[in-house]
């Protein structure tokens, strides 16, 4: 397929592309409070508490993404607690139930990854902390979360990569992403390859973008660690 057929279709490449983003945008940020809670909860003195979070992280990494995608998709209209409940509001649209999918999906792997990072701060620091007479409050914001940060932005920027390639499974319920636009113009045309070569390269920009941006951010750490 020439370039000049495919120039009228740009906008609907860059809605797709403007919707892969908000998809990868708002998961994170769904998935980084529920991650955040939960690992906190992780770390209760009651165990019943900590045994669910180990459950819901197994249980999670252990099953795939387009399953729970279809099962919260599908499976959400079969209850009448969540039609009459507020959920409905948000589960009644595909990009609803995608954003939830894929933040509980970020959600139990980045568990994973925080309770590592924060292990493996020297317990040191935290004796030298109660020393100095720091309250926890003040232990955690000039001491932890600054190391918390450096030590958790390499490894967090591959999940933010992952969650943005997982986005393309949002199309197998009509969302009209990157994904799901480029299977609309195959069909259209049965340019496969050509429609195909595009969207890989769209991915690949974009996480490109994503892996610059955190290598700035990993450069500004480490400026304001010295």
């Amino acid at each position: 397929m020439s370039f000049s057929t495919l120039l009228p279709n740009v906008l609907l490449f860059a809605g797709g592309v403007g919707i892969t983003a908000l998809l990868t945008i708002c998961s994170l940020a769904v998935g980084l409070v529920l991650a955040t809670v939960f690992t906190t909860l992780s770390y209760s003195k009651i165990s019943i508490i900590r045994n669910l979070i180990r459950i819901y992280t197994f249980v999670i990494r252990g099953t795939p993404l387009l399953v729970q995608i279809f099962l919260i998709y599908y499976g959400s209209s079969q209850f009448d607690i969540i039609h009459n409940s507020f959920m409905w509001s948000i589960l009644k649209y595909p990009a609803g139930c995608a954003i939830i999918a894929l933040s509980i999906n970020s959600s139990g792997y980045c568990i994973i990854l925080f309770r590592g990072i924060i292990e493996s701060i020297p317990k040191g620091e935290f004796e030298a902390c109660k020393v100095l007479g720091m309250s926890k409050v003040q232990m955690f914001f000039q001491v932890i979360l600054g190391r918390f940060i450096r030590l958790v932005l390499p490894a967090y920027s591959n999940e933010v990569i992952i969650v943005l390639k997982s986005t393309s499974l949002a199309s197998t319920i009509t969302i009209m992403d990157l994904m799901g636009v480029t299977k609309q113009f195959i069909s259209e045309t049965y340019a496969t390859i050509t429609f195909f070569l595009l969207a890989g390269v769209l991915y690949l920009i974009m996480n490109l973008l994503i892996f610059k941006i955190f290598k700035q951010f990993e450069k500004k750490m480490r400026v304001c660690s010295y």
